[in-house]
């Protein structure tokens, strides 16, 4: 009978209990376990669960944000949403290494990626149960990237086309900072997140400084754009007045929220109008370049696999839908 009302009674005192304070109790009673093992404390994820995953298209990976405030997509997730096939164990864990290792073999810039990949985050996600392995969100950026450029030097294997169309179609959905916004708003963190969020993506793209002008658009993405328009091409020809409006469509527009605008501000014209540098020289070396070279991969795959011009923005549009400006935003 004691034991029956002991019973009853820690059930109603777990009923009593708040879900945050409940989803504490479970993680601390894990951790103690996990240290008891002799192991490291894994780190405690506060935000986020199954059933709010990062969906980018129909591609859903499960995503947390940690105490000390490091989003995290969960690695298992991070594998299937990269359609790259993982298998059981150990061996199914390095998938990613495998691929990075390869890819550098081959003479590809991996930024780092076979390191990075090969020191997941061990972490406990806020329902408590088992201890699970993550990433931190902005390493998708940088692999959907190498995965892209790998398939524009042709180094990928025919069996593993199909990265570089998945990867294609999750570099839309974000940028290095981009990719932080999403896990935010899957998590249920963006409520807490500093209001000027968009001030500090324009900071981390634009530069107070110009840039020295280098040769940044490649020339396939003339080629492709004159092919899909019907035109003949030459590498010295006279480029048509549009092009100008169609790259601010197609590259500035779909890069991150409002950088558009705050280059064509920071951006003086001469007495005709016209800008006296390019648009991407304002963009910072650190986060604006290397998102402008990696939207520009994704775009000129695009291209090569349309067969019209319609066609291409269709699929743009599709892929890379373009960032409102404040304005349409209202």
């Amino acid at each position: 009978m004691n034991r029956t009302k002991q019973s009853l009674g820690g059930e109603a005192r777990a009923q009593a209990l708040s879900s945050r304070r409940r989803s504490d109790i479970a993680q601390e009673a894990a951790i103690t376990r996990w240290s008891l093992g002799g192991k490291e404390p894994p780190a405690r994820a506060r935000y986020g669960a199954p059933d709010r995953p990062l969906r980018i298209g129909e591609v859903e990976i499960p995503c947390y944000v940690l105490e000390d405030g490091r989003r995290v997509l969960a690695q298992r997730g991070l594998h299937r949403g990269l359609d790259l096939s993982v298998g059981g164990g150990r061996a199914g864990e390095r998938k990613l290494v495998s691929l990075m290792a390869q890819l550098e073999e081959k003479g590809i810039n991996t930024r780092g990626l076979v390191a990075r990949a090969d020191q997941p985050i061990r972490f406990l996600p806020p329902h408590g149960g088992n201890m699970a392995d993550g990433y931190e969100a902005a390493i998708l950026p940088d692999i959907c990237a190498v995965i892209l450029e790998a398939h524009l030097a042709r180094k990928l294997h025919k069996r593993q086309e199909h990265l570089a169309a998945r990867a294609a179609v999750l570099q839309h959905g974000f940028a290095t900072v981009g990719i932080v916004a999403l896990v935010d708003e899957a998590t249920g963190y963006q409520e807490f997140r500093a209001r000027d969020a968009l001030s500090k993506i324009l900071e981390e793209f634009v530069a107070r400084e110009l840039r020295p002008w280098v040769r940044t658009f490649p020339n396939a993405y003339y080629e492709q754009i004159f092919r899909l328009n019907g035109w003949p091409y030459a590498e010295k020809c006279g480029r048509p007045g549009v092009l100008g409006r169609w790259t601010n469509d197609v590259v500035y527009r779909r890069l991150a929220p409002g950088v558009l605008e705050e280059l064509r501000r920071h951006t003086p014209r001469d007495d005709q109008g016209r800008l006296q540098h390019k648009l991407f020289q304002r963009l910072t070396e650190e986060v604006g370049h290397p998102r402008l070279r990696e939207h520009l991969a994704g775009v000129v795959m695009l291209m090569k696999y349309s067969s019209s011009w319609g066609q291409f923005m269709e699929r743009l549009d599709r892929e890379y839908p373009a960032f409102q400006t404040p304005t349409e935003q209202g």
